[in-house]
C-alpha cells in the first residue's frame, strides 16, 4: 500500500510548494481536486486537456519528486434537480476522466449525487425513512428515474476511456452505506465503485472492517480516505448521531471529524489497513484532514506519523508451512 494526501488541504501554497512538501513528508501519493466541493486549486482540467505540453509539465512536477497521482476528484452532485447545478458537475465530472485517460491516472472520485423528490425540485431530498409512504415512493423514484439511469450511461463513458469511478459513500446523497453502494454498482456497471471512507462510516454505526470484507468481496474497493470520527457518548446518548449542528460547535455534536488516531486507536486503524489488505487493495491510502481542532499542518502531520507504521508495504509470498 502507498501513503498518499488528498491536496486540496494546502490550498494556501503553490502547486510546487505543495509538492515539495509533500514528498518531504515521505508520502507516496497525491490525490488533487479538478472542481466541484474540493475545487481545482492545482489542477484546471480544461486547460490540461487542451494542452500536450500543460500536461507534460503537470505529471513531470508530481514524477520528478518520486510521487503519483492516486486519483483526480470532483465531488458533487451530478443529479441535483437544479439543471444548472447539475450540469456543471456533470461538466466537470466528464472533463475530470478525460483528464485521467490523458494522464494514465485510473480513479476518479466523486459522490454519487442525490436528486430532488420530483422534476419540480428546487433542492435535493435525501430519504432516511420508508415512512411516510410517500418517503418510500420517492425513493424508487430517485433511484428508477435518475440515479440509475444517469450512472449507467457514466459507467460506459468510463468503460470507453479506461477510467474508472470512486463513488464516496457520504450521507445526504443516495450512496451513503454498503448496501447502496453495491446496489448502485449492480445496476449499472463495474467501472463503479468506491472511494472508502471510514470517517463517514463510524458515525452511523457502521462496522469498517466488515464493510470492507462485504465491498472486497465484489471487488468494489477502488480508492481509500483515511480520515477519522469522535463520537461524543453524552450527546449521542441523548440526540442521537443525526446532527445539523454546525461542524465548529465540537461540545454540542454528536460527533466531529478527527485527524486518524483521534476518533480511533491504533488497533481499529491496524484492523482497517489489513482488512483492506485481506480484501486484495494494495493502492493508496489518501489522507484527508478536516480536523476542526487541529491546524492543517499539525493533522497532516500527525496523520503521517500515525498511519506510516501501520501500512503494510509487501506481503510474505512464500510460507514455509504451506
Amino acid at each position: 500500500m502507498k501513503l498518499g494526501i488528498f491536496t486540496v488541504l494546502f490550498g494556501d501554497k503553490t502547486f510546487e510548494e505543495m509538492l515539495d512538501y509533500v514528498a518531504a513528508s515521505g508520502l507516496d501519493t497525491v490525490e488533487i481536486g479538478t472542481g466541484g466541493s474540493p475545487g481545482d486549486k492545482f489542477c484546471n482540467p480544461k486547460e490540461l486537456i487542451a494542452s500536450e505540453e500543460k500536461r507534460k509539465s503537470f505529471l513531470d512536477s508530481i514524477e520528478r519528486r518520486g510521487l503519483q497521482i492516486s486519483a483526480l476528484s470532483c465531488h458533487a452532485n451530478p443529479i441535483h434537480p437544479n439543471r444548472d447545478i447539475a450540469m456543471e458537475a456533470h461538466e466537470t465530472f466528464r472533463n475530470t476522466v478525460l483528464l485521467a485517460e490523458m494522464l494514465g491516472v485510473q480513479n476518479v472520485v466523486t459522490f454519487s449525487g442525490c436528486p430532488g423528490e420530483s422534476d419540480q425540485s428546487k433542492h435535493s431530498v435525501w430519504v432516511t425513512c420508508p415512512w411516510p409512504t410517500e418517503h418510500s415512493e420517492i425513493l424508487r423514484w430517485q433511484w428508477e428515474e435518475k440515479v440509475i439511469p444517469y450512472w449507467k450511461e457514466q459507467n460506459q463513458f468510463l468503460k470507453d476511456h479506461g477510467v474508472r469511478v470512486a463513488i464516496e459513500a457520504h450521507p445526504g446523497f443516495v450512496v451513503y452505506n454498503t448496501e447502496t453502494m453495491l446496489r448502485l454498482r449492480s445496476a449499472a456497471g463495474e467501472q463503479i465503485g468506491v472511494n472508502f471512507d471510514p470517517s463517514h462510516l463510524f458515525w452511523q454505526g457502521m462496522d469498517p472492517v466488515l464493510c470492507i470484507k462485504r465491498l472486497a468481496e465484489a471487488e468494489s474497493i477502488f480508492h481509500v480516505h483515511a480520515k477519522d470520527t469522535a463520537i461524543h457518548p453524552y450527546n449521542t446518548a441523548e440526540n442521537g448521531v443525526l446532527d445539523m449542528k454546525p461542524y465548529q460547535d465540537e461540545n454540542a455534536r454528536s460527533w466531529i471529524f478527527r485527524t486518524v488516531g483521534y476518533g480511533h486507536g491504533e488497533e481499529v486503524w491496524r484492523n482497517i489497513i489489513s482488512g483492506l489488505q485481506l480484501g486484495g487493495y494494495d493502492g493508496a491510502i489518501s489522507i484527508e484532514h478536516e480536523d476542526s481542532l487541529m491546524s492543517i499542518e499539525e493533522g497532516f502531520e500527525k496523520a503521517v506519523a500515525f498511519l506510516k507504521p501501520l501500512l503494510i508495504r509487501k506481503k510474505l509470498e512464500n510460507i514455509w508451512w504451506a
